[in-house]
């Protein structure tokens, strides 16, 4: 019997599925506090978003420490403990390979704040009001 064909729209939800899942399993490590470093149990650490290629054997983990503070030491400090979160991912997961992570920063809160600055300088609000009449 032939293997089933899947669309790219199975593909991509089965990628997000996966990719959420991977992003669920590293909250609960970071929140039980299951990596044994000093950095990251001294501080709250949120996973904002795993994306996952295609394929499912990378994904690139973005984080943010509450308030964002000691954002490097932080990144550093699960750098230094993939091997840990990959083996916890890989046992959690059940999928046949593996997934290779990377930890980065999350920038979105920084681009949402400058956006926001744009939005209320008195320039644009001006042109915003205009609009509207």
């Amino acid at each position: 019997m032939a293997a089933k064909q899947s669309t790219p729209e199975q593909q991509s939800v089965r990628v997000l599925k996966v990719g959420e899942r991977v992003r669920h399993i590293l909250s609960e490590l970071l929140a039980r506090g299951e990596a044994h470093d000093d950095t990251l149990s001294a501080t709250t650490v949120s996973v904002t978003e795993v994306r996952m290629t295609p394929d499912l054997r990378n994904a690139k983990a973005y984080v943010k420490p509450l308030l964002g503070e000691d954002e490097a030491a932080v990144l550093k400090a699960l750098r230094t403990n993939t091997a840990f979160f990959q083996r916890e991912v890989a046992k959690r997961l059940g999928l046949k390979f593996a997934p290779r992570l990377q930890f980065q920063p999350d920038e979105s809160f920084d681009e949402a704040e400058r956006i926001e600055r744009l939005l209320s300088d008195p320039k644009v609000a001006r042109d915003l009001d205009d609009d509207e009449d």
